[in-house]
């Protein structure tokens, strides 16, 4: 039985009411910061589990997500550990990112995801700006759903301040990190 509702059709009526949980082989949680004040760089975190409770109303869903900060990739393996250690991530004392919404709510085409993200022990709201791209039964029988979503933090709100003077002026690594979350959910069994 699929959920409806008067605002946001599209989406709850295409979902199965229940858990649906994150398949982390078709899902990347990524990242882009700037260099330098000349480049991007971008990278993902390899270790990602994440589910989605739909109910009956897109305001009694829920989505939460938990990701390990030692699966950290760039792609550069003395940046990535240098992040891994305590100038970043710390990830001895902090092992895991978290997020758990708040509220959702439509937007026309795509939806406001509310949540609280917590870095680095540190909390803080953040807003997704969260489309839904569909539903789709793969040849294995299986119900999929599929979402991307993005959003802008300060690194500096969640306690990750280490920076480098550059000597034409700026610093190293920009204070604005840009989270794009491309991910599909299984749908419960039935």
């Amino acid at each position: 039985m699929s959920v409806s509702t008067g605002s946001t059709p599209s989406m709850l009526t295409a979902l199965t009411p229940g858990v649906w949980t994150l398949d982390s082989s078709h899902s990347e949680v990524g990242f882009t910061v700037r260099h330098a004040g000349i480049s991007k760089v971008r990278g993902s975190f390899e270790d990602v589990t994440a589910t989605l409770q739909v109910a009956d109303t897109l305001e009694k869903s829920l989505a939460t997500a938990t990701i390990a900060a030692k699966s950290f990739n760039s792609n550069d393996a003395n940046r990535d550990a240098h992040v891994r250690g305590a100038d970043f991530f710390d990830v001895d004392r902090f092992p895991t990112l978290t997020f758990h919404s708040t509220s959702c709510t439509s937007n026309g085409e795509t939806y406001n995801l509310n949540g609280d993200l917590t870095i680095r022990g540190i909390t803080k709201p953040v807003t997704l700006q969260t489309e839904f791209n569909g539903v789709a039964v793969d040849p294995f029988g299986a119900t999929r759903a599929g979402f991307s979503a993005t959003t802008v933090i300060s690194r500096k709100d969640f306690g990750l301040t280490w920076n480098a003077a550059l000597e034409a002026g700026g610093v190293l690594v920009g204070d604005k990190v840009t989270i794009n979350v491309d991910v599909a959910f299984i749908a419960p069994e039935a």
